[in-house]
């Protein structure tokens, strides 16, 4: 009996001291936690092509309501999990100073000097008073490709049909496409 237990003991042993080496094989071999990916949400700019702006002036009410878009975004963006919104305001003169739906990706780099994987641009196009058009644009800062972009249509120029019209754009469309992407 003794034998036996000097030779199983001995086995036990060289059990124990490779335990901890296919224990960190096995740790290896399980991809670590995704880290959230970082969001810059910029402002959305209005693009009025009804004319009214150039004959009427700015509309206080309108610039209210496009101002409230990119933090409702912010916001549902920051709700979803693997996703953390980070602050554009290093870069928002800059942002603010370009068109960024047509600055050559410009969005990229200042997403990029804040620390964002993603950059979200957006537009409200006014055809008319009537008939507006909410557009919100994720893309890979690495690569430039497209990760999520959507569109909604809504009717009249008010605070409830451009709020409703961001929370559709967000649940019916971005969301979805920024959870594929992960």
């Amino acid at each position: 009996m003794f034998v036996t237990m000097m030779c199983c003991g001995a086995r036990l042993a060289r059990q124990a001291r490779l335990f901890p080496v296919i224990l960190l094989l096995a740790l290896m071999s399980h991809p670590a936690a995704a880290a959230d990916r970082k969001v810059a949400v910029f402002e959305f700019e209005l693009i009025d092509s009804s004319l009214e702006g150039s004959m009427m002036g700015e509309n206080p009410d309108q610039t209210a309501r496009l101002q409230r878009m990119a933090p409702a975004l912010r916001e549902d963006i920051a709700a979803m999990e693997n996703y953390t919104v980070v602050d554009t305001a290093p870069v928002a003169d800059k942002a603010a100073s370009q068109n960024l739906q047509s600055c050559g990706n410009c969005a990229l780099g200042y997403a990029e000097e804040v620390g964002a994987d993603i950059a979200v641009v957006g537009t409200v196009q006014k055809v008319s008073n009537l008939i507006l058009n909410i557009n919100a644009y994720a893309y890979d800062v690495d690569t430039g490709e497209p990760i999520a972009r959507g569109s909604a249509d809504i009717r009249s120029n008010t605070d409830q049909s451009w709020d409703r019209g961001i929370q559709y754009l967000f649940e019916n469309v971005i969301k979805k496409q920024l959870e594929a992407a992960l």
